[in-house]
């Protein structure tokens, strides 16, 4: 969708959005058609495919790897045919990906490193071709205090999304940062792409650069909630430039991943979260893309015999936020 004037989104916003849901805890490589059908029964169209999972970042920590992304882009896809297959039959769209984080490990050995910027990076944008994926999300290198400031940790996260910007902008992908927190101390404080001013300015000159919409911006509440973004000034902030959501809750402490409107500030049940300030920003910028819910620790949450119900709550949630964003632009 193209970006008009001052980044806003050009969609009348005539129609409800589409909803999408993270694929962890879902789709299970062994018969991925039904994790998509569970899906689509709940009321989504979209999938947030997660990619990530099978390179996590707890294992990257530890200074470890597996071997998955030993294989070559064939193997690849013919690892993720049954997935792309099972996705088209229930009617889902694999509208984001997630790229396996962090792409650069501080304090790694430079062989580790290497691996995820050479090897990793690569083939995931090929797996996200193969799905016919538009956008990859990525997290931007943590090195501020390694480096000594913000600016000096850009120019190494900028360094590395020239390098796969040619294969993305051949592929037809945009890549979207995404905001984040660190942990300093045992205290959460912004992490990468926290500015969105910052943000907004570094997105245009680097499409600007490539001639291409290489890059775009993912919106992530949970993380947003965590170092206390205004939503709202966020959002509009971004305009068109904000691609995809990760929409989740927590309680301002940790990154719990949860359902929206779960948390509380006080027994009258102020939402911890500044959804309202969420929807507005949404509404302003008309956007126009799917509402998607970066959830999988949910579905570990609820027992299996109400899996279901609960991935059904969470559309219900999202088809409210639609109609919340979409009032009066009918």
């Amino acid at each position: 969708m193209a970006a008009g004037k001052n980044g806003q989104a050009d969609r009348g916003l005539e129609r409800p959005l589409e909803l999408g849901v993270q694929t962890k805890n879902i789709v299970e490589d062994e018969n991925p058609a039904a994790g998509f059908r569970m899906m689509k029964a709940a009321g989504f169209s979209c999938a947030d495919f997660s990619l990530n999972y099978y390179l996590t970042n707890t294992t990257l920590y530890r200074f470890e790897r597996n071997d998955f992304f030993d294989r070559s882009e064939r193997e690849l896809e013919e690892y993720f045919t049954p997935h792309r297959q099972g996705a088209k039959e229930a009617g889902i769209r694999i509208h984001q990906m997630h790229m396996p984080y962090p792409i650069y490990v501080p304090n790694g050995k430079q062989e580790l490193n290497d691996y995820l910027w050479d090897v990793v990076a690569p083939k995931s944008l090929a797996v996200c071709a193969f799905f016919g994926c538009p956008y990859l999300v990525v997290h931007g290198f943590k090195l501020s205090r390694n480096l000594g400031s913000e600016e000096a940790e850009w120019e190494q996260t900028k360094r590395f999304l020239q390098s796969v910007a040619p294969a993305a902008r051949e592929r037809g992908i945009t890549v979207c940062i995404e905001n984040l927190y660190s942990n300093v101390g045992g205290h959460l404080v912004e992490g990468p792409c926290c500015n969105g001013k910052k943000a907004a300015e570094r997105i245009d000159q680097i499409n600007e650069q490539y001639g291409a919409e290489v890059l775009g911006f993912c919106f992530d509440t949970g993380h947003a909630n965590l170092v206390g973004v205004d939503f709202e000034e966020f959002i509009t902030t971004l305009g068109g430039r904000l691609k995809v959501l990760h929409i989740h809750d927590n309680d301002g402490v940790k990154d719990l991943h949860q359902i929206p409107f779960t948390f509380t500030k006080t027994r009258e049940n102020t939402a911890s979260t500044d959804w309202a300030g969420f929807v507005r920003g949404l509404r302003t910028i008309g956007f126009g893309q799917v509402l998607n819910f970066e959830t999988a620790p949910v579905l570990n949450s609820f027992p299996d015999a109400i899996k279901e119900d609960a991935l059904a709550f969470l559309a219900r949630i999202g088809n409210w936020f639609s109609q919340e964003i979409t009032r009066g632009h009918r």
